[in-house]
């Protein structure tokens, strides 16, 4: 068998990828492509055509045609197999088979035919050892990844080495009432005036090299420098003092916090003593209805930015009756909680610490019982003449949660077209790279507690799992919640601010 060449065309015999296997020009290549279609027979069923020079083997994909071309007194049993696995290796590097897939992944393509082919000659190759060889796994690559991560972890640790050894000799100054050095200065001297009526971003920069030079300090008058690198209390003296001169100070966009604080946008009166009551939940649940495992975990996170309100107690309102376990921090006094479900410290004359973010009260709950599933999901794919007929529901069990932005994903299968779309609550949207289905709900809640979607497509039943949700809600699903703070000293009440958060985790439908 002497295989001249193998190419990806278009029905009208344009080539969109194309392996000569021998000595062959570009036009030459061109021309006989642009003679394929025209050679075909209309009407009759061939799996080959012939000219006086060469023969043509094809292949449809759909809106092209996998073509090889072979010489004529090649073996047409060994170019069809050839052909075949041609064919199979397509779908492994391109989703759709279109123009514009096949072109992005041309590369690809090229590397695996050359595993097929070597010229002109067949390889004893299956399609396993082909995706092996152009994976092209190599010993020499994993251990220079591994020794560029070890040097990676050796420059972050020295890094914190050295940060701690500037914040030490920076408390070491202060405490001898000499002048605090600045780091990472501007020019010689650092920062020694502000203008007035200018916006500071208060943001903390990490370095990213580990060594860091002291720049020298001016002989004379205060440095009011900002320290790059500097955390905490430092950081926050800076703003405090910029401010009394009367300067306008943005609020941070790059404080650090959780996953639930960046799904949903945080309060807009934020009070000097602010809580956070935050949720995330993890459900596996099998497609025939029965829950395998739910657990939802939450935390009470609390936030002092004024010394005036550090010694104040919590009042904790819990109605929940799932059966929860939970826990406070070491520092909380365990038994005011127990007794009247109060959050206060063991030692009353201490405050909670300034400008952290402090979890006062976490709990948990793991359940098998299928009552307490917050959105039920239940897809039943039925099988049709031409395919799969999917019918897929939503129930809301928890009526006091109202839902935000939820997006229910169904995977479906890949190579066989958008699905056509039924009845439909809501909006949905087709990710034909990824493959899924997305169903897209803005609001789930007391008045909007049930809704269904029904589409047709081609596949198997097994292929529409596992189905994934996601939302955000501004409701907790434990109903535990701070109504009141009050002094220590006097029982008289603070102003406080609070936000709420339940976010997903994980929410899968195997």
């Amino acid at each position: 068998m002497v295989l001249l060449a193998a190419a990806v065309c278009t029905k009208a015999g344009k080539a969109i990828v194309s392996r000569q296997f021998v000595e062959m020009t570009r036009t030459r290549i061109e021309g006989l492509l642009a003679a394929f279609p025209k050679l075909m027979n209309t009407g009759k069923q061939h799996t080959f055509v012939e000219t006086d020079s060469v023969r043509y083997v094809y292949q449809p994909l759909e809106k092209l045609y996998m073509v090889l071309i072979t010489t004529k007194n090649s073996n047409i049993l060994e170019d069809l197999e050839t052909l075949r696995l041609f064919s199979r290796v397509i779908p492994e590097y391109c989703r759709v088979l279109e123009e514009s897939e096949i072109s992005e992944h041309c590369f690809d393509l090229i590397f695996a035919f050359d595993e097929i082919v070597a010229l002109g000659y067949r390889e004893n190759v299956n399609l396993a050892q082909i995706r092996t060889f152009t994976e092209m796994d190599s010993h020499e690559e994993k251990v220079f990844r591994a020794v560029r991560e070890t040097q990676e972890r050796e420059a972050k640790a020295e890094m914190r080495r050295k940060a701690k050894e500037l914040q030490q000799a920076r408390r070491d100054a202060e405490r001898s009432g000499k002048k605090v050095p600045a780091f990472g200065g501007f020019g010689s001297g650092g920062m020694t005036s502000v203008s007035s009526g200018s916006i500071i971003t208060d943001t903390i920069v990490e370095p990213e090299k580990p060594k860091i030079t002291p720049a020298a300090v001016r002989p004379s008058g205060p440095s009011k420098a900002l320290k790059l690198g500097a955390k905490g209390k430092e950081v926050d003296n800076f703003v405090d003092k910029l401010k009394s001169e009367g300067e306008t100070i943005m609020p941070t966009s790059g404080k650090r916090g959780s996953d639930v604080s960046k799904a949903l946008p945080p309060p807009v009166n934020v009070e000097s003593v602010h809580l956070r009551v935050e949720e995330k939940i993890s459900l596996t649940c099998g497609r025939d209805g029965g829950l395998q495992n739910m657990e939802v975990l939450g935390m009470v996170t609390l936030r002092v930015s004024d010394d005036k309100n550090g010694r104040i107690r919590l009042i904790i309102n819990n109605n929940d009756n799932k059966g929860l376990q939970l826990q406070t921090h070491p520092n909380v006094d365990k038994k005011l909680f127990t007794a009247d479900s109060v959050i206060g410290l063991k030692n009353p004359e201490k405050s909670f610490p300034l400008n952290n973010d402090v979890g006062v009260l976490k709990w948990r709950l793991q359940t098998t019982d299928e009552s307490l599933i917050p959105l039920t999901i239940n897809c039943w794919p039925s099988e049709s003449g031409t395919g799969c007929d999917v019918n897929i529901e939503y129930e809301l069990q928890e009526e006091s949660l109202e839902l935000n932005d939820v997006v229910i994903s169904i995977p479906v299968p890949s190579g066989v077209g958008a699905p056509v779309i039924g009845d439909l609550d809501g909006e949905y949207k087709h990710d034909s790279r990824r493959n899924i289905l997305e169903w897209c709900l803005p609001v789930i809640d007391a008045n909007n507690k049930t809704g269904s979607l029904e589409f047709s497509i081609a596949g198997q039943p097994n292929d529409f799992f596992p189905v994934n949700v996601s939302f955000v809600s501004k409701r907790n699903y434990c109903d535990i919640q701070v109504t009141k703070a009050t002094h220590v000293d006097g029982d008289g009440p603070v102003r406080f601010s609070s936000e709420t958060s339940f976010v997903v985790d994980k929410y899968e439908i195997l």
